[in-house]
């Protein structure tokens, strides 16, 4: 979708300018007790991180813009535990916790370690060849779907260079509305930025793209 989130190429929103080696975690206690809260709500296995990341960007543009990181996951959060019937409105609005009896795929202190460093592997076996090459010339299709995708508006339409095949996985597209993983080759594409933004871009301007199979056709 054209989520407030695919900021790529706009002007008007500053640059990014990283904070560099031993910068803080978390600025604030709560963001923290975000990233924990998300993480638990997760481990109940009612939604993808496909999904998760498409709730994210579903907030609205005046939301998402005026919002912090961690404000943004906060905020989806709420909507997936509405959407999933796991806590009401009116529980939102008290801002008290209930009681209730521990969960039965409640995430222990002691499995967060394990679990982060596990990750959620997205690689998928495919029987397919690959369409295309490390070398061939692809095209990223101009497409505007109502749902999820990682394809950024801005490289849509533009030529690039395959740069690597990493295999199949799933594919967020599908994985984000209950579609199932339906896994796709994933492909590195590597773009000139004057592709991109014509002659105003800086000569020696390159960006690399993960796109799924779908996404491309022969140039």
């Amino acid at each position: 979708m054209n989520g407030p989130h695919d900021l790529g190429g706009q002007m008007g929103f500053g640059g990014v300018h990283p904070e560099g080696e031993g910068a803080p975690l978390f600025h604030a206690d709560w963001e923290a007790r975000a990233l924990a809260l998300t993480l638990c709500a997760g481990a109940l296995g009612r939604w993808t991180l496909d999904e998760s990341r498409h709730a994210r960007e579903c907030l609205p543009p005046a939301v998402y813009y005026g919002s912090s990181y961690y404000e943004i996951w906060i905020r989806a959060l709420e909507d997936l535990l509405r959407t999933h019937d796991l806590i009401a409105q009116a529980d939102l609005t008290a801002g008290t916790a209930a009681v209730a009896d521990a969960h039965p795929k409640r995430l222990t202190p002691e499995a967060v370690a394990p679990g982060l460093r596990r990750g959620a592997p997205t690689g998928r076996p495919l029987s397919a060849a690959p369409l295309f090459r490390p070398g061939d010339r692809v095209r990223a299709r101009v497409m505007h779907p109502r749902g999820h995708t990682r394809l950024p508006r801005y490289v849509r339409g533009a030529v690039g260079v395959v740069e690597a095949d990493h295999g199949g996985h799933v594919f967020p597209d599908t994985n984000a509305h209950g579609q199932g993983e339906a896994p796709q080759r994933l492909y590195t594409v590597v773009f000139e930025g004057r592709a991109l933004w014509g002659a105003d871009a800086e000569a020696w301007l390159t960006v690399s793209v993960d796109a799924w199979e779908s996404y491309l056709e022969r140039a």
